[in-house]
């Protein structure tokens, strides 16, 4: 191609009539060389790029690598599981945080109490299954009276942890959650059903059944399957949760949250499709930090967005039988949900909710009114659909505690003017990355757009500008396993 550019300019010089350098004055001698120059430049960085597009488009309709394991532990995801587990809840009358959790309640199977009491009990039967591979534990306190909490009122969360097999990546964390807690029209009703098969049953079945089914594999980073309960009345349970994950200096790398993935039978649903949610400029980003944010164009790429690309790519390599949507906000219009509680710490977090919600069949007394059916009620559950997005969800989870920790300290250089863009960054923690990976992509398209294998070092100069391009970076292993990408900031 090289040749093919100067043999290009050779015959536009002799098509204008200038046959020879040394007929023409020194000034212009020296525009022609500059022209000449930068048409090379220009040439060998569309080489360059076409070459690494060519070899793979994350953007594409393939993404990484399909991990065997992987692909077959998604077979497992069942329907039929699903179903059992959100009729189960439906089946304790009314989930309201407010709800009985005495003794006899328990007993009679009614109430919060019941229903915590039973998923307990199904982590615990899954970690039996698997040799005693997950450790069940509850994380309780009491909530003080509060805008939608009339008494002191006991919150508990329950979850199970699957711990990596790597001594050096299992303090490495991902997490899946789901609210266990219903409610009906009025907040404060603790007698009367609320059903909350779809908001929030189907979260809390995708975190069961994730459990179940991932639970049979060995990761080298670990996955914690958690439900919460005090969604409805604030977000206090994931609120305290996502506070001792900080408090304890988790290394908690991504959190899926799945509230309301029930597939409601409405006409305007789409089976075919669930919304990712997540955020722009970080809540619990610094004055600073947002000053360099917006300087930046930095707007669309903190670390809740990386995760959603993550997600969109995994549906990608794996058939999971729905296509994340991506929507770039923290959650729908003006509303919110309990991967916000983590997105306040610091972390990384994005909802899944189904295309079309039915507002008939939420936060609703079950009755019929004017031909009007409402309620939350089993029957607008499509299983099958709640199905493909845990299969998604299981797929994110075991391609991130598969990967290497992402690369730390990514940095581009700045120190002088120039076309290039030159990246640094520390090696992956772990032991685990054989190799890195550059993705990039115009500033205004939504998707990573290029990758390049850089092999393994910890600088690279992209032959391309960082003007108009957005760059990150990932960790790869042998079986092409990658990490989230991170976004490196300027180093002067």
């Amino acid at each position: 191609m090289w040749g093919e550019g100067f043999e290009g300019i050779r015959e536009t010089l002799v098509f204008v009539g200038i046959k020879s350098f040394w007929q023409l004055g020194t000034n212009t001698m020296f525009s022609i060389a500059r022209i000449i120059s930068a048409t090379a430049l220009t040439i060998a960085a569309f080489a360059f790029l076409t070459s690494t597009s060519a070899a793979q488009s994350p953007g594409s309709e393939k993404g990484a690598p399909a991990d065997p394991q992987i692909a077959a532990a998604l077979q497992q995801i069942s329907a039929e599981h699903i179903r059992a587990n959100i009729e189960k809840l439906v089946s304790f009358g009314t989930r309201s945080t407010l709800s009985a959790q005495d003794d006899a309640s328990i007993a009679k199977g009614r109430g919060i109490g019941a229903a915590r009491e039973w998923i307990k009990s199904e982590f615990a039967r899954y970690s039996n299954e698997c040799g005693g591979c997950l450790d069940v534990k509850t994380d309780s306190f009491t909530q003080q009276p509060a805008e939608r909490i009339s008494n002191p009122t006991e919150i508990t969360n329950v979850y199970a942890v699957l711990k990596g097999t790597s001594p050096e990546n299992a303090k490495r964390i991902v997490l899946v959650t789901g609210h266990y807690d219903s409610r009906d029209s009025d907040n404060f009703d603790t007698a009367g059903d609320a059903p909350g098969a779809n908001d929030d049953g189907s979260g809390t079945a995708v975190s069961l059944e994730c459990a179940r089914v991932l639970s049979k594999l060995k990761f080298p980073a670990t996955i914690i399957f958690l439900t919460v309960a005090g969604e409805e009345q604030g977000l206090y349970g994931s609120h305290h949760f996502a506070k001792m994950a900080k408090d304890q200096a988790w290394d908690l790398e991504a959190v899926l949250n799945n509230d309301i993935v029930g597939g409601d039978n409405n006409l305007g649903q789409d089976p075919s499709v669930v919304r990712v949610f997540s955020e722009g400029i970080p809540v619990a980003a610094t004055d600073q930090e947002i000053r360099r944010i917006r300087m930046l164009g930095g707007e669309s790429d903190s670390g809740s967005r990386e995760l959603a690309r993550y997600i969109a790519d995994t549906g990608r390599t794996y058939d999971t039988g729905v296509k994340p949507m991506l929507v770039f906000r923290l959650d729908r219009y003006l509303r919110g949900g309990d991967h916000y509680s983590f997105n306040q710490e610091g972390f990384s977090a994005v909802r899944f909710t189904e295309y079309r919600e039915d507002f008939h069949h939420q936060h609703q007394n079950p009755r019929t009114e004017n031909g009007i059916e409402y309620g939350d009620l089993l029957k607008f559950v499509d299983f099958d659909y709640v199905a493909h997005v845990a299969r998604l969800n299981a797929a994110t989870l075991a391609s991130l505690v598969a990967a290497p920790a992402p690369p730390a300290n990514v940095h581009l250089l700045t120190k002088g003017l120039e076309n290039d863009s030159t990246l640094t960054w520390e090696a992956s923690p772990g032991g685990l990355a054989t190799a890195y990976e550059i993705v990039w992509r115009a500033t205004s398209s939504p998707d990573w757009e290029h990758v390049q294998n850089v092999g393994n070092v910890t600088r690279f100069t992209m032959p391309t500008s960082k003007d108009e391009n957005i760059f990150a970076v990932q960790a790869v292993d042998a079986a092409g396993h990658r990490s989230l990408p991170v976004v490196p900031v300027p180093e002067r």
